[in-house]
């Protein structure tokens, strides 16, 4: 149980850092730690999240051993019944929240895993690795070709972009969390999820590859592209689009009606957001590190285990806390609903208010349910799998 509790407390990990980026001063209202704690939070917080959606769809699946024949067929619908409802929730949100809302992706990402949860750790891994080193590009390419006019043209003719203005291309390609380059980070988390992560030679050695991973991505970004390599492009980069990308999404890297070359140029840079191949393996590397720390803590120091339970409980209902946050801004007067470029947010008391409100509310509900309220829900909602024959 101790390497699941770490999970969990990684998952609340990931919760706060996406609620620093929602809900805290912008980065260039901060300075000294906070700005490196906001730093930090954009785009890493996200992609933590989404490698540990990999591990939870594992868990489903059967996480050392992937479950087989009838089991396996239940599993599987199970998942599928999750991702459309992950993808139903995300478009509903998005309609009063925006594109940032990252479910909707979730059930996408849900969807094209299926093929994948039997097979091995090191066969993930390659194909994570594969996806991270050729999905960047591949956007890359197909950005030129989506311009403004063909965007526009397959999106009248899109019911979810009606819905929500997040239709099956900003899923697939130019999100927020585009699907073509962030399935790599679900991937990653599926490997993970197949290792047995109490195991003391395990940790050590994805310690290692983590740390790797990282000063290799950055380090080389920083050599090939130079000093603002790891800008964040949410803020202070080439652009200021909302979410960070040059499109206005997370992860997409089209031209901008300039020349080709500069626009290439920037596939070499690993800011968050940016997603490029450097951004992507940094950002696995990072993840890795917090999972495996948030693991090893939770095994070897029992004291933080007592300590860090109400953070943990968080993680066990990370769907209700993700949520509730947006919902709660939208609830509260004179709620900004966002700490991006433009705002004018300076305090961080927002931001403690709503993890202590987070914090409080998961500890009382454990106290008397096993799963969160939409937890709940969603496990209910996948209870039809068992039919399957």
């Amino acid at each position: 149980m101790g390497r699941l509790v770490g999970v969990d407390l990684a998952r609340a990990l990931a919760v706060f850092g996406m609620y620093v980026v929602h809900i805290g001063p912008p980065l260039s209202a901060t300075d000294g730690v906070a700005s490196w704690v906001r730093y930090m939070a954009d785009g890493h917080s996200s992609v933590l999240f989404a490698t540990l959606a990999g591990f939870s769809l594992m868990l489903l699946a059967g996480r050392r051993e992937p479950k087989t024949g009838l089991a396996g067929r239940q599993a599987k619908a199970r998942i599928a019944i999750r991702a459309v409802i992950l993808l139903a929730l995300g478009t509903a949100m998005a309609m009063e929240y925006g594109g940032v809302i990252i479910l909707g992706f979730y059930g996408v990402y849900f969807l094209l895993a299926l093929p994948l949860v039997r097979l091995r750790a090191r066969t993930l891994a390659l194909i994570a690795a594969a996806l991270a080193l050729v999905t960047p590009q591949l956007s890359f390419a197909l950005n030129t070709v989506l311009t403004e006019p063909v965007r526009q043209s397959i999106n009248a003719y899109d019911p979810l972009h009606r819905l929500s203005d997040v239709g099956v291309l900003d899923l697939l390609f130019t999100g927020f969390y585009p699907t073509i380059t962030w399935i790599s980070f679900v991937v990653a988390g599926m490997a993970l999820a197949r290792l047995d992560l109490s195991a003391t030679a395990v940790q050590r050695r994805l310690a290692a590859l983590g740390a790797g991973l990282t000063v290799a991505a950055y380090g080389l970004s920083l050599l090939l592209a130079g000093k603002t390599a790891l800008n964040s492009l949410a803020e202070g980069g080439p652009s200021s689009g909302g979410s960070g990308s040059m499109s206005g999404g997370s992860g997409s890297i089209p031209p901008d009606g300039g020349s080709f070359e500069p626009q290439a140029s920037m596939l070499l840079t690993a800011g968050p957001h940016s997603g490029t191949t450097f951004d992507i393996i940094g950002s696995v590397g990072v993840a890795i590190l917090v999972i495996v720390g948030a693991t090893v803590a939770i095994d070897r120091l029992p004291r933080l285990r007592r300590l860090a339970k109400p953070v943990i409980a968080v993680g066990t209902m990370s769907l209700t806390a993700y949520v509730g946050h947006f919902v709660v801004q939208s609830m509260l007067p004179g709620s900004s609903g966002s700490s991006g470029p433009g705002s004018t947010q300076q305090s961080w008391v927002p931001l403690l208010m709503y993890i202590l409100g987070a914090i409080v509310f998961a500890t009382i509900w454990s106290r008397f349910f096993r799963r969160g309220p939409l937890e709940y829900l969603l496990n209910a909602a996948t209870k039809p799998a068992k039919h399957i024959r």
